[in-house]
């Protein structure tokens, strides 16, 4: 098994423990895969939920560019709801946890069809 494949396996276990949910192995590795290298970095592996200006780029550059999205007030609310299932506390909240749940969310698996 490569890194990827171990970062994968952690966030299926993040899912798990953290969230409570059955990951989807092909719908996570495929998020996982369009995170690209960031997945390696150990800052931009991660979301700081408390920084205003991180979350409005997961919201412009994830659920409007990438899931296709239009902007509304709608797409912060999800963004802190996946935020809260993860647990505001958590330290490490992982990117492709947090982008997977988001497509989930919004029911958008297609996207990474």
């Amino acid at each position: 098994m490569g890194k990827r494949d171990d970062l994968i396996a952690q966030y299926a276990d993040d899912l798990k423990s953290k969230c409570g949910m059955t990951p989807d192995m092909d719908l996570l590795t495929k998020v996982t895969i369009g995170c690209g290298p960031a997945i390696y970095n150990a800052d931009a592996s991660t979301v700081a939920a408390t920084q205003e200006s991180e979350l409005e780029t997961v919201k412009d550059n994830f659920l409007i560019k990438k899931l296709g999205l239009s902007d509304g007030p709608e797409l912060m609310e999800a963004i802190n709801s996946v935020i809260e299932t993860y647990g505001r506390s958590e330290r490490n909240k992982y990117r492709a946890v947090v982008y997977y749940m988001l497509t989930k969310h919004f029911g958008k698996e297609a996207v990474y069809g």
